[in-house]
């Protein structure tokens, strides 16, 4: 499986907007740990959980 993130992206959790925006913090195997502006740090395991990458308008 290929991980399409970085440190530094901006991601959200779509099935829990409410967390906020997300920025990636590290990426160790399939496991994402993000730092969410509503809910804090969490570490996401990208097989179970579908992460969008938000894209930079500018």
């Amino acid at each position: 499986m290929h991980i399409d993130f970085e440190p530094g992206d901006y991601v959200i959790n779509p099935k829990h907007k409410e967390w906020g925006i997300g920025q990636v913090q590290s990426i160790i195997g399939n496991k994402v740990t993000v730092n969410f502006e509503n809910f804090g740090k969490r570490v996401i395991n990208v097989e179970n959980i579908n992460l969008e990458k938000m894209i930079n308008e500018n």
